[in-house]
């Protein structure tokens, strides 16, 4: 089956939560290193984790399906972060450690059920 941006452009919630929750990522992934809870003074350059989300987020807002599958091979990897630095660090670091985690699994979560949909469409 073709790439075919219109066919997976379909409205349901699992895309628009999807979008939304990786559009928070990428803006709190961003403001994380830079404001909210920098590792440490002068890491700003940290924020550029964000730059995957970046560049995948107008593949995924057509409905595209390859940056929808590497979306959900990197998903994995910013929720172990997140774990990670939540239950090793403390405070407000901690504390936005864990809405990463969250957003990333949230966000993982709605990208399957965005598939999933898809493929109950398709056939």
């Amino acid at each position: 089956m073709p790439d075919d941006p219109t066919a997976a452009a379909a409205p349901n919630p699992a895309s628009r939560v999807c979008i939304a929750a990786l559009l928070a990522l990428a803006i709190l992934l961003v403001l994380w290193e830079t404001v909210l809870a920098p590792l440490r003074p002068g890491s700003a350059w940290l924020a550029l984790k964000a730059l995957p989300l970046v560049l995948l987020l107008p593949g995924v807002m057509q409905g595209a399906r390859r940056p929808r599958q590497w979306l959900a091979l990197i998903l994995p990897f910013y929720a172990a972060e997140g774990c990670v630095r939540a239950a090793t660090e403390h405070g407000r670091h901690a504390l936005v450690a864990g809405l990463a985690t969250a957003l990333a699994i949230t966000t993982f979560a709605a990208l399957l059920a965005w598939f999933r949909a898809e493929r109950t469409q398709a056939g």
